[in-house]
């Protein structure tokens, strides 16, 4: 075993392609597999470092890794000291990953796996990797430990390192295998998913088998796999996909400026996250997630977690996560925004119905994901619920784009959301009621499963109108009338009671909105 120090030093690194990364000097092991200690039948070398990273440390630190020929595995260990801070003052967290011998420039062809702060060790081998870590061999060449210095304290960040190369013959390759894009269902219907979920593929507990059981005593007919910067649960979903549930697959893209579902994108697909709003690089894996078949969805917007805060814009956006796991108050702050979107859509004449810009409509649908990790967080809590010609995946991202879904607290609560015309006209949710703008209109709310709430009419003018409480056998129906001059868009909100004070209650659920006039 050998030890050396890495500190950040001016002559110990150097500026990447990246604008926010640096590299550190190389590790390096000897020239082979016949250069281990083979005295006691050792077939591995370990290397440690140290180092210190200070306050005000780039994005990202990279580690060189100078590996031989002959290595089966790699295994890389790691710890940071965490020391007491002020209340107030961020204390230490150190995220780490991996890169192969293809490099770290941004794009990701080299990526080899990241864990966050979820493990304090893994290893890649050909045949197996650390859950989070992309199996394949293990090549000569300079590989870079991946750090992500999160947060750091006054005191700095002091770091230890240990990485051991295994050398032998590698194991066989497994080819991957992915869930299908189409799962048995009933046609056009209402279909109900959660679609930012997580498993111990990154910071999550449960496995894709627990996942699967949950959503489906949750009601649910399809999920999105969005494990945080990392693809490599993709291959690990296959067995639990079945007639009754339809697996899809993405990642939740965690920047330092905001979090983004990529949503239903094709198996395999890989985007990066190492940039920030500043840098001016996220419209580029926008379109990549969209080439990769797959939807853009910002989540929680205005979650209160380093980092978590959406500071991109929604330019970007086929649909927005208003709904992130139990209703709080930041749920409540992205249904204002979401809402002031849609003020701004009919303002600018951008919701003239399906179509428009390429990506299904010229407003942003809203969806609520339970963005469930561990044990208790309930899986499919909320839930979108999705008009859809059938089961696959290409019918739920359509109908997800072009806003015909509401959002849903349980398997419990349904709704049906219309509006009607003087001559018959009809619309749904997502769509546009085509009459003249003095023209009487009925909007009609019918739901179930939701005892004792209240219902709410929201317009471009707010709340204009509130029920009655819903019985206690949870179902009701509630009817308004008015004009498309008066309300340029109608959407319904479920309430339930207010614990104190003027502020609603908690989302039981919600639509998106239906317009109204030519």
């Amino acid at each position: 075993m050998c030890e050396d120090d890495h500190g950040i030093g001016r002559r110990a690194l150097f500026v990447t392609g990246a604008a926010a990364a640096l590299t550190l000097g190389s590790v390096t092991f000897t020239s082979g597999a016949d250069t281990a200690d083979a005295a006691d039948g050792d077939n591995s070398e370990t290397r440690t470092v140290r180092g210190t990273l200070p306050t005000g440390s780039p994005d990202f630190v990279y580690l060189p890794v100078e590996v031989p020929s002959g290595v089966r595995e790699i295994k890389v260990a790691y710890t940071y000291e965490k020391p007491s801070v002020p209340a107030g003052t961020a204390g230490n967290a150190l995220d780490i990953g991996i890169f192969d011998q293809r490099g770290t420039e941004l794009g990701g062809k080299g990526f080899r796996g990241w864990s966050g702060g979820a493990r304090t060790e893994f290893f890649i081998r050909a045949d197996d990797a650390t859950p989070g870590y992309i199996p394949g061999p293990v090549r000569e060449g300079t590989w870079y430990i991946a750090l992500g210095p999160y947060t750091v304290a006054p005191q700095g960040l002091p770091y230890e390192i240990t990485i051991t190369l295994t050398y032998g013959e590698p194991g066989a390759v497994v080819e991957p295998v992915y869930p299908p894009s189409r799962a048995k269902g009933r046609g056009r219907a209402w279909y109900r998913g959660d679609c930012h979920l997580h498993s111990w593929y990154s910071d999550g507990r449960r496995t894709p088998a627990e996942i699967a059981a949950l959503a489906r005593a949750a009601g649910l007919d399809f999920i999105n796999t969005s494990e945080h910067n990392t693809h490599a649960a993709h291959p690990h979903w296959a067995s639990e996909a079945g007639d009754d549930l339809l697996i899809m697959l993405g990642e939740e893209v965690t920047t330092r400026n905001g979090h983004v579902v990529a949503l239903g994108t094709d198996p395999g697909t890989f985007v990066d996250w190492r940039y920030r709003a500043r840098e001016n690089r996220f419209g580029k894996y926008a379109r990549e997630i969209r080439r990769s078949g797959g939807l853009v969805v910002p989540a929680h917007p205005h979650a209160t977690c380093i980092g978590c805060n959406w500071k991109f814009g929604f330019g970007e956006a086929d649909a927005v996560e208003v709904w992130n796991g139990p209703f709080g108050p930041d749920d409540e702050m992205s249904l204002a925004d979401w809402d002031s979107m849609l003020v701004a859509s009919v303002r600018e004449g951008r919701n003239g119905g399906e179509g428009g810009d390429g990506r299904g409509r010229d407003w942003i649908p809203a969806m609520g994901n339970s963005d469930a990790h561990r044990h208790p967080d309930p899986v499919g809590t909320p839930q979108t619920v999705v008009l859809a010609d059938d089961l696959t995946r290409e019918a739920i991202q359509e109908g997800i784009r072009a806003g015909r879904s509401y959002v849903a607290e349980s398997k419990t609560v349904s709704l049906s959301f219309s509006a009607t015309g003087p001559k018959g006209e009809h619309a749904g949710i997502g769509g546009r009621l085509r009459v003249d703008r003095d023209a009487p209109v009925t909007v009609r709310l019918e739901t179930t499963g939701t005892p004792r709430c209240t219902v709410r009419f929201v317009t471009d003018q707010g709340v204009l109108h509130t029920s009655s409480v819903i019985p206690v056998s949870g179902s009701g129906t509630v009817e308004w009338r008015t004009t498309a001059q008066y309300a340029a868009y109608v959407r319904a909100e479920v309430r339930h009671e207010a614990a104190a004070g003027p502020l609603p209650g908690a989302l039981a659920a919600f639509t998106n909105p239906i317009f109204l006039g030519r």
